[in-house]
């Protein structure tokens, strides 16, 4: 696997900030890596300095203090990590760090003696108590106003809900539980609530977040309060009564997902699904612990297209797992043939400082894993291209992100922000605003892109 690129990251690495701060009030800029469930988290630690009268600093030079909050799931995200907060310290020098890496706080200040802090994942009094000890709060109630949907990292028209904390599996490559704890699910009129808090501040999609979302309430026995049940079948159905696109990541093919299916074909929830399957060959599948076997999610996908045809399939790889023979790894891309999904990442194994696959026999060389990757992608490129490629001719509803004087860059319901595909309108664009949902026609297609022009 390879280090966060930038346009995997929604936050870009800044707030998006455009206040200007009182005189004397105090300032803090973030830097937030690693997933949108990361970035749920620094969200929340900025909205609750904003209501303590803090200010937002959108860069280096205006802050008073720079909380940094790291991905530590990958030996590339830990270096990436320790890079961020490298950088803020030579731009800064008083740095607070925070995240999934904090959980190893002797790492980070073996790198970085000088850092002001650490605390570890969703630890967020921790993280006000570091920052109120570099920089003391300054409050003035009559002025440091606090919008009623906090501080936002995303664009206005679309907002990550995070449903859980933590995940009850043991996957051998996987030292997420080892750093958030096991499951733990929020109370569904809790989640319900700040959805409606979102959408009636015009967000137009929820993307739904957590690290199993089809376990979502198996912790708290999927106890209902307040007329809303913890069962994701439930939450959908809630969350799609708001009349906004409701798109479902990091979901396991229980059984139980067929009960979702009905609700994307009456078009409650977004037709799409963010399945991380990973392998294919059961014996890999075994050996990396998870929950799940490739033939039988076969014929759970043909059944899921079979009560929703217009479906979209998204999914993440890894080959070069150790012991993965070359047997094993064309039974991934015979699968992927079978499969057809519709948006494919793949990554290439790499150790994870206190994960169990390190001591798995039969490490694959590094040469070899760049082969197979390579084929890989081939593979899922051709697929994608000839997908898209049928959907010329058209009409289908799209969501705008940008707008500039060449393009609006969209995205269909296929389509999630920052890691899927776009569409784009470069003719008659001039009049449209982010976060509008329009018709087009598709007149063109590429590997993994869309034209269109409105209708």
């Amino acid at each position: 696997m390879s280090t966060n690129p930038p346009d995997l990251r929604p936050d870009l690495a800044r707030a998006r900030v455009t206040e200007v701060a009182r005189p004397g009030q105090p300032k803090i800029g973030m830097v937030s890596l690693g997933c949108p469930k990361a970035l749920v988290d620094s969200e929340r630690i900025l909205t609750r300095l904003r209501a303590e009268g803090y200010a937002i600093s959108p860069d280096y030079g205006g802050a008073d203090a720079v909380i940094v909050n790291t991905c530590g799931f990958l030996d590339s995200a830990k270096a990436e990590s320790l890079e961020a907060i490298g950088e803020a310290l030579n731009e800064n020098g008083r740095v607070i760090v925070t995240g999934c890496l904090g959980a190893e706080p002797d790492y980070i200040t073996g790198a970085h003696p000088s850092v002001l802090a650490v605390t570890g994942p969703h630890q967020y009094e921790q993280v006000l108590d570091a920052v109120h000890g570099a920089v003391p709060p300054n409050p003035d109630p009559f002025v440091d106003l606090l919008p009623a949907t906090g501080v936002s990292l995303t664009p206005r028209h679309y907002s990550y809900l995070k449903i859980s904390e933590g995940c009850n599996h043991a996957c051998k490559f996987c030292i997420i539980p080892d750093m958030r704890g096991r499951l733990q699910s929020r109370p569904a009129h809790a989640v319900v609530r700040e959805a409606e808090k979102l959408v009636e501040a015009g967000v137009q999609e929820l993307l739904v977040i957590s690290q199993d979302t089809s376990a979502y309430g198996l912790d708290i026995r999927y106890a209902e309060e307040r007329g809303h049940r913890a069962h994701i079948t439930d939450l959908a159905r809630d969350l799609g009564s708001l009349g906004a696109w409701v798109r479902l990541h990091y979901v396991y093919p229980y059984p139980h997902v067929r009960e979702l299916i009905p609700l994307m074909a009456d078009g409650l929830i977004l037709p799409y699904l963010d399945i991380p399957f990973q392998h294919a060959h059961p014996d890999v599948l075994k050996r990396m612990a998870r929950p799940a076997a490739g033939a039988k999610t076969l014929d759970e996908i043909a059944a899921w297209r079979a009560a929703c045809p217009n479906i979209a399939l998204r999914s993440t790889f890894i080959v070069g797992y150790p012991g993965e023979t070359e047997a094993e790894f064309q039974t991934l891309l015979d699968w992927l043939d079978e499969a057809q999904l519709d948006r494919v990442g793949c990554f290439k194994y790499e150790n994870v400082d206190g994960a169990r696959s390190n001591a798995l026999p039969d490490h694959v060389a590094e040469e070899v894993k760049e082969e197979r990757w390579h084929r890989f992608m081939e593979k899922a490129q051709a697929i994608s291209e000839a997908k898209l490629a049928a959907k010329v001719g058209k009409r289908i509803d799209v969501i705008v992100d940008e707008v500039d004087a060449d393009a609006a860059t969209c995205r269909t319901k296929a389509d999630a922000p920052e890691i899927d595909g776009c569409l784009f309108i470069d003719e008659g664009h001039e009049a449209l605003t982010p976060g509008q949902i329009v018709t087009v026609e598709v007149d063109e297609a590429g590997d993994y892109d869309l034209w269109g022009r409105l209708v």
